[in-house]
């Protein structure tokens, strides 16, 4: 029996059959994942940036109802930067002393977690993919197996022709369970990669901000006195 792609479908029962296809529906929900992820962090880190650059002179010259205008601009609706600074902005400029500077804090401690789990969106599947798939291809394994020795009986020996199919999709199944789980695995590491880049880069963010802050309180040093 030459063990081509249709050949190992015809052969395998429907138990293996719905194993399969479930373990492909996790590869492909990991891939869409991996693709929109791929372009939801690239738009918002890139707005991100284009924000910085954009709010860097009205802050500079102490100009809060300028920057807050940019940020609540259309083309950066996607920027976590632009999410933060709307909710520093707006806390430090209903009061603009050290209580206000703690309020600022405090919403930008929310926006943080908020835009942290937005970012973080879709990860878990890629991780129950990469922890669950290869017992999912162990399902397919066992009822492979047990084809096998089902041929096995009606074949009424041993002759390895007459289970060969049975063990060819017992070993598929594993073969194909353990790719789904390096899939969803590398996935998942490289996205948290990213993603923990970007919550540093809030980090940074948000204590520049509240340096911004403080220079807005304490008055300038005088170096005459």
């Amino acid at each position: 029996m030459h063990f081509t792609p249709q050949e190992l479908w015809a052969a395998t029962g429907t138990p293996v059959r719905i194993v399969l296809a479930t373990m492909m529906l996790m590869a492909i929900w990991c891939l869409y994942v991996a693709i929109e992820r791929t372009l939801a962090l690239r738009k918002a880190k890139k707005q991100s940036r284009q924000l910085a650059e954009a709010v860097s002179g009205p802050l500079s010259e102490s100009n809060a109802a300028e920057a807050l205008a940019i940020c609540q601009r259309e083309e950066f609706s996607v920027a976590y930067l632009g999410h933060m600074l709307v909710a520093g902005l707006n806390e430090f400029a209903s009061r603009g002393d050290k209580y206000g500077i703690e309020a600022a804090e405090r919403a930008l401690d929310r926006v943080s977690i908020t835009e942290t789990q937005s970012l973080r969106k879709g990860m878990n599947m890629l991780a129950t993919t990469g922890a669950t798939a290869p017992f999912v291809g162990l399902v397919g394994t066992i009822f492979g197996i047990i084809n096998a020795f089902q041929m096995m009986g009606e074949a009424g020996g041993g002759d390895l022709g007459a289970i060969s199919s049975g063990i060819a999709e017992a070993l598929i199944t594993t073969a194909i369970g353990i790719s789904v789980a390096i899939l969803g695995v590398w996935l998942f590491n490289y996205f948290n990669g990213k993603i923990d880049e970007i919550t540093n880069d809030m980090a940074v963010s948000v204590q520049e901000f509240l340096d911004w802050c403080e220079k807005q309180v304490i008055p300038p040093f005088d170096s005459t006195k």
